[in-house]
């Protein structure tokens, strides 16, 4: 039987919002894992998993801010439908 894990959402979990553009920043955990993993989903569907895991929630948040404040919000927003998303991401 195959099924899926059970997901412990971080209160940290949010949008963000900057150059009038905003994500949807989703932090979380399989239950009865330590390590956080971090999602940024776009007005689009579009969405970006970084690699690394973190071990406190709020790191994982920092990252992100720190990502929007040196390569912009739209480096974590693609293209809008089916076209050219191939390489994207």
């Amino acid at each position: 039987m195959n099924h899926e894990p059970e997901l412990e959402y971080s209160a940290l979990s949010q949008e963000i919002a900057s150059d009038g553009k905003s994500v949807s920043v989703e932090i979380y955990r399989a239950d009865g894992d330590e390590q956080w993993l971090l999602e940024v989903v776009d007005e689009f569907g579009n969405s970006t998993v970084w690699d690394d895991t973190f071990s406190d929630e709020s790191d994982a948040l920092a990252e992100v801010k720190k990502t929007i404040r040196s390569d912009g919000i739209d480096s974590l927003i693609g293209p809008e439908g089916d076209e050219g998303k191939e390489g994207w991401g």
